[in-house]
């Protein structure tokens, strides 16, 4: 008969940490301040992404930033140029954001009067899947040179977010990337995923993105 007691560790982290996002999102909808959790690989495009985002939006949403990254803020000095709040999330190692670091930092942001709020989590396909940010919804990017098998190797990732984002369209002919096997892999994962062909770096998809967004922020606000 064994005589010590095994402690799941990870799961009641697990456990514990969606509960507290449970309560973040909770204190965002009562502030109705939308907040969105962006998730890719590095280089994907998501900082060219956000400030595309920026740009489609800025005149009629007050947005404001999280910029998650393991150290360096050259991610929020770009941002900082176009007017909008920012801040730098530097996690020491760690290599997602959970809901008490992402409520730190909207603290340190300060959400008020803020409408639309984009937390760039850390890049990766890995850690960010599995916490809980406290997110209103999720997105992710997946980019055209990273190629179509992604949702075969890391299907957490497909299954948790709400739309993809498939960026660097304008790179297509350039790569052997099926974009039909892409929304099928993703939409056997998860079948309510939208997906939006874009290129950051052009606009293409933008407008359509941006609608998407409007949507949601407005769905937040009244329900």
């Amino acid at each position: 008969m064994d005589t010590f007691k095994i402690l799941e560790i990870k799961k009641s982290v697990f456990e514990n940490n969606d509960r507290q996002a449970d309560l973040l999102r909770e204190e965002l909808k009562k502030e109705k301040t939308f907040l969105l959790n962006l998730m890719s690989s590095p280089g994907s495009g998501k900082t060219t992404t956000v400030l595309r985002t920026i740009e489609a939006l800025k005149a009629e949403m007050s947005i404001g930033v999280l910029e998650a990254d393991i150290d360096s803020d050259v991610d929020a000095q770009a941002v900082a140029q176009t007017g909008t709040k920012v801040i730098q999330l530097h996690t020491g190692g760690m290599c997602h954001l959970d809901s008490d670091m992402t409520k730190q930092g909207l603290s340190g942001l300060g959400t008020e009067g803020i409408d639309f709020v984009i937390l760039e989590n850390v890049g990766n396909l890995v850690c960010p899947a599995e916490f809980d940010t406290g997110a209103s919804k999720n997105a992710m990017i997946l980019s055209i040179p990273e190629g179509d098998d992604k949702p075969l190797k890391y299907p957490l990732m497909f299954s948790i977010v709400d739309v993809l984002l498939i960026n660097k369209i304008d790179a297509m002919d350039y790569f052997d990337f099926d974009l039909e096997a892409v929304k099928a892999r993703a939409k056997k994962l998860n079948p309510n995923v939208k997906i939006i062909p874009i290129s950051a770096k052009t606009g293409e998809g933008i407008a359509e993105w941006a609608d998407w967004i409007r949507s949601e922020v407005k769905n937040w606000n009244i329900k």
